[in-house]
């Protein structure tokens, strides 16, 4: 299998990196991750876009401690990563891809990175990219399979994302899991981080408990203000395509939470 070459990124020494990068490794893997890597096997039509064109979209972070760590002293430089500057949407928990297609070919004007663990979802993604503008593909669309509360810590300039989008994250309904949900104040924390003051951190859930913390959450956050006043719901973003996903959750009789929060 071919290696990607052409976006692998530089590895030099950051003077705003960590002081003990070994550190902040031990720290993030004591914690436990909100995903699970499952099954990688990938159909024929994935495999083929896997091969043939994830080096156009694929990002290659240098790893640490785990496959999907990422080395803190990295840094993700979007403006040599697109070859322009433009305001930057980071989709966290992309799947097959649906929404982060969508938005990138229907906004040429804005760059979109999204992150996934899930080798089959990024392989879909790219074959969907691969189709849009007439089979020429989105030279506005990145790739990361990486720990994305790593990538936020560390690998992303202070306020450089423009919004941030988690749509349907793992729910982990069990009580003794919950400490696996992305979403709590130490999340938001690094939210807040990576967004410049304006920018706009976007949540759908279909699992009404997880959507009663996430506003929790975030309600208690004072870096966020609710877009919609205090305590309320978020209509449902008109940017957020209908995916199998969601139709799913639908077709079981679950209703869905939309959240929308400016950073201060």
């Amino acid at each position: 299998m071919p290696e990607p070459t052409s976006l692998t990124p530089t590895t030099a020494p950051d003077p705003d990196a960590p002081s003990d990068a070994a550190a902040e490794v031990h720290r993030f893997r004591k914690q436990p991750v909100s995903f699970v890597r499952r099954s990688a096997r990938l159909t024929t039509s994935q495999q083929r876009a896997w091969d043939d064109r994830r080096g156009r979209y694929l990002v290659e972070a240098p790893r640490a401690a785990a496959r999907t760590s990422v080395d803190p002293g990295w840094r993700f430089d979007a403006e040599a990563v697109f070859g322009r500057r433009a305001p930057l949407v980071l989709e966290i928990g992309s799947g097959l891809g649906e929404n982060v297609v969508a938005a990138a070919a229907q906004h040429p004007e804005r760059d979109h990175l999204a992150v996934e663990v899930y080798t089959p979802g990024l392989a879909q993604t790219i074959a969907r990219a691969e189709k849009q503008r007439d089979g020429q593909g989105l030279d506005n669309l990145r790739l990361l399979q990486v720990n994305a509360t790593e990538l936020l810590a560390t690998a992303l300039a202070p306020g450089s994302l423009d919004e941030l989008w988690i749509f349907f994250p793992d729910p982990w309904p069990k009580s003794r899991h919950h400490k696996r949900r992305l979403v709590t104040p130490d999340f938001a924390g690094l939210a807040a981080r990576a967004l410049r003051p304006g920018g706009v951190w976007r949540l759908a859930t279909d699992w009404a408990e997880y959507g009663e913390q996430m506003l929790e959450v975030l309600e208690a956050a004072d870096d966020f203000r609710n877009a919609h006043g205090a305590g309320a719901r978020a209509p449902r973003f008109e940017g957020r395509v209908l995916t199998s996903f969601e139709r799913k959750g639908l077709a079981a009789g679950r209703s869905v939470t939309d959240l929308e929060y400016v950073r201060r």
